[in-house]
C-alpha cells in the first residue's frame, strides 16, 4: 500500500477520464473502505463489515473501458453474487450488492463460527470463509469432513468420515443410526455430538491463535530483508486488531506508515491512534516499535 495512496489517487485523476471516473466513485464509497488500489486503479480493494462486524473483503477488477464494461468481482463468499450492472451504474452500486450478498451468509458464517472457535480443526488456517467445508478431529485417529448448505445452515450437513477401518466403521454406523435425531433448532454442535454419540475434542485456548498471519497491508508474513529496515528487518507480524470479530494481523511498521496517511491519526508522544484498517475499531501503535 502507497503512503498516502488517496494523494496519489488524486493526482492520477488529472490524468485521464477513466482516473477521474475512478477517483470519484471511490470517494462515494468512502476512503475508509477501501484497502489497497492499484498503481493504474485497475484493481481496487474494499473492505465491509456485516451486521455481526465480520470483515469481509472484495476485489474489483476494473477494464480501461469501464463503465461500459462491467466490472470483474471477487469475495471472501462460498459464492459470488450476480453482479447487475448497466451504463449508469457505480462502485457504489457494487459494494450495496456486495453487502446484500452478505446479509444472505449470515445464518452460514454463523455456524462455521460455531465450529471454528470451539472444534478442532484440521489445517484451520485453510478453513476460510468462502469454504463451506471442515475437517474435523474426533478423535483416536479419525476425523469427519462436513459440508455444510450456505443457503440452509441449520440442516443436516453431508458428513465423510476419515480414519482408522474398525473406528471409523463405528462412527459412520452411528451417524446413519442416529440421523433422524437432527433438530434444526438444536445448536450445531450439539446435534453433532448427538448424531456421533460422542463428545467433540475441544480447541484448547494455546492452539486459538498458533498460527501466523499475513500482514493486512503488505500481505507478507514477514517483512523484507534489508539493512534500510533496521531491526525490524525479517520481522513477522506483530500487532494484531483487538476486536476479535476482526483479529487482523499486521506489522507495526506498516501500521505506522498506514496511520500516517490518514490525517484523522492523532499522536501523543511516541503512540499513533487511529483506526483498523479493516474494522474501524480505535487502535494504538508506538512508533518506536518500528525503524529508526
Amino acid at each position: 500500500m502507497e503512503v498516502n495512496q488517496q494523494a496519489r489517487c488524486r493526482e492520477l485523476a488529472k490524468s485521464s477520464s477513466f482516473y477521474s471516473t475512478v477517483y470519484s466513485e471511490i470517494e462515494e464509497v468512502g476512503w475508509e473502505h477501501l484497502v489497497r488500489a492499484g498503481g493504474d486503479l485497475s484493481f481496487l480493494i474494499f473492505r465491509v463489515l456485516d451486521k455481526k462486524g465480520r470483515v469481509h473483503v472484495t476485489e474489483i477488477q476494473l477494464d480501461k473501458a469501464y463503465p461500459r464494461v462491467p466490472p470483474m468481482v471477487s469475495a471472501d463468499v462460498p459464492y459470488v453474487f450476480n453482479l447487475k450492472w448497466s451504463m449508469n451504474s457505480r462502485l457504489k452500486n457494487l459494494v450495496q450488492q456486495f453487502e446484500k450478498h452478505l446479509e444472505k451468509l449470515q445464518a452460514f458464517w454463523s455456524t462455521l463460527d460455531e465450529i471454528d472457535r470451539s472444534l478442532q480443526i484440521v489445517d484451520s488456517k485453510q478453513a476460510s470463509r468462502a469454504i463451506p467445508s471442515r475437517q474435523i478431529h474426533v478423535g483416536n485417529g479419525c476425523f469427519i469432513i462436513l459440508f455444510i448448505d450456505n443457503n440452509d445452515p441449520r440442516s443436516l450437513p453431508e458428513c465423510r468420515f476419515m480414519g482408522l477401518g474398525n473406528t471409523v466403521n463405528s462412527l459412520r454406523k452411528t451417524w446413519k443410526r442416529n440421523v433422524d435425531k437432527w433438530e434444526r433448532d438444536k445448536a450445531f454442535l450439539e446435534n453433532l455430538e448427538c448424531l456421533l454419540n460422542t463428545q467433540l475434542p475441544r480447541l484448547a485456548d494455546a492452539e486459538t491463535n498458533n498460527h501466523l498471519d499475513e500482514c493486512g497491508i503488505c500481505y507478507a508474513q514477514y517483512l523484507p530483508i534489508g539493512d534500510e529496515l533496521g531491526p525490524q528487518t525479517g520481522s513477522a507480524t506483530d500487532y494484531t486488531c483487538e476486536n476479535n470479530s476482526c483479529s487482523k494481523a499486521f506489522h507495526s511498521m506498516c501500521l505506522v506508515d498506514w496511520l500516517r496517511s490518514i490525517t484523522t491519526t492523532r499522536q501523543s508522544f511516541n503512540v499513533l491512534f487511529g483506526n483498523c484498517p479493516y474494522c474501524s475499531e480505535p487502535i494504538a501503535v508506538k512508533i518506536n516499535a518500528t525503524k529508526n
